[in-house]
């Protein structure tokens, strides 16, 4: 078996293939993390997208988002480069975006969108234990098959950030800000999803939780919704994220309403799952899909997370995070109720 080290770096080599790129192709490493107490959030994201049938056209982009639950101020920017001044490596997590670096244990940036700027010098530790190893979202034989076109795994749960994120000229200290280290990518975005984690639950900080419910449209037929979820808890992986076991699951979710529910239970394991926020702790993100047209995220760090984790012949436990979930919902149509991150 492989150590974490070296899974790490296996699954976190970038995928993208200029020659290859032909059906389109996006990636993202996404770095994210709350206030251990404080309704505060970042989310930096360095990603390329390459439009379907037009890979001369590939590019880097930078994101980034601080969120404020105190202030409702949510400061977004993004920017955009060619892919002559970006590099991605083949056998691990690190890029290179114009002057933005993704390294081993550092991150460093700044982007200036209209009269936004937000920069970060971040330095990040993986704690040594298991809880921290890679988390798959998917059964890992998924990761290289064509289906699903999407993927998402976690590099390291439960990272811990320090250094600075300076939003407007406003420095915030991250002094141990627990979050994650991420990988995605695929021809082509999800056609409908939810999708959440907690890093650190309150009063139990080495819990962790990834899950996502989704409808794919295959043929012009839309799927019932599909839930995968995988749960760390004192010492424990409780992993239900096979392709049966999606369907078998029950999981809906609301975008009116900002909510999204799951219940998903296999050999005498179950876990149901509440995830809600507020709007105004939402920003909608316009994300461009390879195959062409453009979805809507909406995205907040800043949800209230209920989990009741049953498992037979042993006390049931609840796990709760008051504003410390990350919460996104995708879809082809624009929501009045949440303004553009940006134009």
């Amino acid at each position: 078996m492989r150590s974490a080290s070296h899974l790490r770096a296996s699954l976190g080599g970038c995928r993208f293939d200029r020659v290859r790129a032909e059906e389109g192709h996006y990636e993202s490493y996404f770095h994210r993390a709350n206030h251990p107490t404080r309704p505060l959030a970042f989310w930096i994201r360095y990603t390329i997208f390459c439009p379907r049938g037009a890979s001369d056209r590939a590019q880097g982009e930078l994101w980034g988002i601080f969120f404020d639950g105190e202030t409702g101020a949510h400061v977004a920017v993004k920017s955009v480069l060619p892919m002559d001044r970006c590099a991605f490596d083949r056998d691990r997590a690190r890029a290179l975006v114009g002057d933005a670096t993704l390294g081993d244990r550092e991150l460093s940036g700044t982007v200036t969108t209209g009269a936004h700027t937000l920069a970060w010098a971040l330095s990040f530790d993986r704690p040594a234990v298991s809880s921290s190893d890679p988390l798959l979202l998917l059964p890992q034989r998924m990761y290289d098959a064509s289906f699903p076109k999407a993927k998402a795994l976690v590099l390291t749960p439960n990272t811990v950030y320090r250094g600075t994120v300076t939003v407007d000229g406003r420095a915030h200290d991250i002094d141990g800000w627990t979050g994650s280290e991420n990988h995605n990518w695929g021809e082509r975005h999800t056609d409908s999803y939810a999708w959440g984690q907690v890093a650190s639950f309150d009063g139990h900080p080495g819990s962790f939780l990834e899950c996502s419910t989704a409808r794919l449209r295959l043929g012009g037929v839309w799927t019932p919704p599909l839930t995968v979820c995988v749960l760390r808890h004192a010492g424990e992986a409780y992993a239900l994220n096979g392709l049966v076991q999606s369907v078998r699951a029950k999981g809906s979710f609301s975008r009116a309403e900002k909510t999204w529910s799951f219940h998903s239970a296999r050999r005498g394991v179950a876990i149901d799952a509440r995830f809600v926020a507020p709007v105004s702790a939402f920003v909608a993100l316009p994300y461009p899909n390879p195959p062409g047209g453009t979805k809507t995220c909406l995205n907040t760090k800043l949800a209230h997370v209920t989990v009741d984790l049953t498992r037979a012949g042993r006390p049931p436990a609840r796990l709760e995070s008051r504003c410390r979930g990350a919460f996104e919902l995708l879809d082809d149509v624009e929501d009045p109720s949440v303004p553009w991150a940006f134009p």
